[in-house]
C-alpha cells in the first residue's frame, strides 16, 4: 500500500479483510457512548421567555419616559444585580441547593456554580422590522433536578419583573423629586427678579423704554400748548393795551365834554383811531375781532363828536353848581374789558408756568431714557432667563409626573412572561442519541484508522498487482497452494512471486 494507489476495489478488500476489527471497535464505541450517557450526571434545563411589551397607547402629547436608558442596557444592569451574591444567596438557602457542598465549600464558590447554571439570552429583533428595541429575552436554568430547575427559573424570572418595576418607579420618583427641587429654586429666583423689576418700574414710572415714544409725543404736545398759551398772552396784552388807549381817549373825551373841551380833541382821537384801524387792517382780515372793534369805536366816536357839536349849538352855558354825572357806558365797558384781559393774562401766564414744568419733566424723562433703557434691558434679560428656566422646569416636571402616571398605568414598556418556566421531562445533558451516535461514530473512525494503519505496516503481497508494483516484474504463472484436508485450491501470490524472483535472479 505504501508504493501503490488505493482504489475502490482495494478498499472493499481491506474492509472485508478487517471486518471483525471494524465491527468490534464500532460496537464498542457505541456501547461506550451509551454507557457514558447512562453514567454521567444528568442536567435538566428549564426555560422561560420574557417579552418586553411596548406601550399599548401613546399619550396625547409626546412624553419622554423618565427611564431613558436603552432596554438592552437596563437588562444588562439588572442581570448584574440579580446574579449578584446578595440576590442568589437567598435562592440557595430557600431551595436548599447544594446541600452536600454548602458546608465544605465557600459561599462564593457555590454562588458562582449557580450563576454559571443560569443563562440569559436576548431575543434578536427581526431584521425586516429594523427595530432597535429589545423584543424580549430567554432565561435558562440548568440543574440536576428538573423540579428545582423549574423553581430557580421561576424565581429568577420574578426577580427580573420586580426589578424592572422597581427601577422604573424609582427613576420616576427620583426624577420628579429632582425637578420639584429645581422648580422651587427657580421660583425663588423668579420671585426675586419680579420684585426687582417691580421696584424698578415704580422708580422709573413714565421713563420706561415703552414710554419713550409717549413722552416724545407728550413733549411735542406740551410745546404746542406752550406756544398757544404764549400767543394768547401776547394777544391779551395787545388787546389790553389797545383797550387802555381807547379808555384813556374816552376818559379824556368824557372829561372834555364835562368841562367843554375843544373840538380839536375829539378830532385828534378820531384820527388816532383811524390810523390804528389802518394798521390793524394791514395785519388782520376784516373779520378779525380787533378790526371790527376798531370800526365800532370809530363809529361811536363819530357819533359823540356829532352829539358834542349839537350840544354846543343848542346848549346854554353850564351851571357850575351842577353835580358831575357818572361815567358813560362805553368807559365802563372798556374798564370791564381791561379787567377781563388782566384775568386772561393771569390765567394764561399760570398755564405757561404749568406747561413749562411739564415740559421740563418730559425733557428729563427723554434725556434719561437711554440709561434707563440700558438698565431695564439688563434687568428684563435676567428676568426672562429665569422665567424661561422656570417654564422649562415646570414643563419637565409636568412631563415627569405624566410619565410617572403613564408608568403606573402599565402603559410603559414592561416585562411580560410569555412562557412560564417549564418542567423538563428529558435531560438536556447527556442526550442518549447524541452520546450513542457519537460512540458509534467514534468507534467507526477509530476502527477505520486502525485498519489503515495495519494495512500500511503489512508487507505481504496478496495479488499480481502487488507483485508487479513491488518487484516491477511481470507475473509468468500462478502456483496454487494445496492446503491439506481441503478440496479447494488457493492461490498464494506471495509464493509465486518469490519463486519468480529466485528464477529471475538465477538467470
Amino acid at each position: 500500500m505504501v508504493h501503490q494507489e488505493i482504489g475502490a476495489k482495494d478498499v472493499v478488500v481491506i474492509v472485508r479483510r478487517r471486518f471483525w476489527l471494524i465491527f468490534l471497535l464500532t460496537l464498542f464505541g457505541g456501547m461506550a457512548g451509551f454507557g457514558a450517557a447512562r453514567v454521567l450526571p444528568k442536567r435538566y434545563v428549564s426555560k422561560t421567555l420574557v417579552l418586553v411589551e411596548q406601550p399599548e397607547v401613546q399619550p396625547v402629547t409626546p412624553v419622554a419616559p423618565n427611564a431613558t436608558d436603552n432596554v438592552n442596557q437596563r437588562l444588562a444592569t439588572m442581570q448584574q444585580q440579580i446574579l449578584s451574591t446578595a440576590r442568589l444567596e437567598p435562592v440557595i438557602h430557600d431551595l436548599n441547593l447544594y446541600e452536600n457542598d454548602i458546608d465544605r465549600l465557600p459561599m462564593e464558590v457555590i454562588v458562582e456554580r449557580l450563576r454559571q447554571a443560569i443563562t440569559i439570552t436576548p431575543v434578536a429583533p427581526m431584521a425586516e422590522t429594523r427595530a432597535q428595541n429589545l423584543p424580549g429575552f430567554t432565561i435558562s436554568v440548568s440543574f440536576e433536578n428538573p423540579q428545582v430547575a423549574q423553581k430557580i427559573c421561576a424565581m429568577i424570572t420574578s426577580m427580573f419583573v420586580e426589578e424592572n418595576i422597581a427601577v422604573t418607579t424609582t427613576t420616576d420618583a427620583g426624577t420628579t423629586k429632582f425637578l420639584n427641587d429645581q422648580l422651587d429654586q427657580a421660583k425663588t429666583k423668579l420671585d426675586e427678579q419680579d420684585a426687582k423689576l417691580a421696584a424698578f418700574q415704580r422708580r422709573y414710572v413714565g421713563s420706561l423704554p415703552e414710554d419713550s415714544q409717549t413722552n416724545l409725543n407728550l413733549l411735542n404736545g406740551q410745546t404746542s400748548q406752550l406756544e398757544a398759551a404764549t400767543q394768547a398772552v401776547n394777544r391779551a396784552q395787545q388787546d389790553k393795551s389797545f383797550a387802555e388807549s381807547i379808555l384813556a381817549q374816552q376818559l379824556s373825551s368824557w372829561k372834555a365834554s364835562q368841562t367843554g373841551p375843544a373840538p380839536e380833541t375829539s378830532e385828534q382821537q378820531l384820527q388816532a383811531l383811524q390810523a390804528q384801524l389802518i394798521e390793524l387792517q394791514s395785519k388782520y382780515t376784516a373779520d378779525h375781532p380787533d378790526v371790527i372793534k376798531a370800526k365800532n369805536d370809530i363809529a361811536v366816536l363819530k357819533e359823540k363828536i356829532a352829539e358834542s357839536e349839537q350840544q354846543r349849538k343848542n346848549a346854554a352855558v353850564p351851571d357850575k353848581s351842577t353835580v358831575p354825572s357818572a361815567e358813560p357806558t362805553q368807559i365802563l365797558q372798556l374798564r370791564a374789558q381791561i379787567h377781563q384781559y388782566d384775568q386772561v393774562i393771569k390765567e394764561r401766564s399760570a398755564q405757561q408756568d404749568d406747561i413749562k414744568k411739564q415740559i421740563a419733566i418730559y425733557q428729563a424723562r427723554v434725556a434719561a431714557s437711554p440709561g434707563v433703557e440700558q438698565e431695564y434691558k439688563l434687568l428684563t434679560r435676567d428676568h426672562q432667563t429665569v422665567l424661561d428656566t422656570y417654564n422649562e422646569l415646570l414643563k419637565k416636571r409636568d412631563a415627569s409626573a405624566m410619565s410617572q402616571q403613564f408608568d403606573q398605568t402599565k402603559q410603559n414598556d414592561r416585562f411580560h412572561v410569555l412562557d412560564p418556566a417549564n418542567l423538563p421531562n428529558e435531560p438536556s445533558f447527556p442526550k442518549m442519541p447524541v452520546f450513542a451516535g457519537g460512540g458509534f461514530g467514534g468507534g467507526l473512525m477509530l476502527s477505520l484508522g486502525l485498519s489503515l494503519l495495519l494495512e500500511l505496516h503489512d508487507t505481504s503481497m496478496r495479488s499480481e498487482h502487488d507483485v508487479e508494483v513491488t518487484l516491477r516484474l511481470p507475473v509468468l504463472a500462478m502456483i496454487p497452494v494445496i492446503a491439506p484436508n481441503s478440496g479447494k485450491p488457493r492461490t498464494q501470490p506471495t509464493l509465486t512471486a518469490s519463486y519468480k524472483a529466485k528464477e529471475h535472479a538465477k538467470a
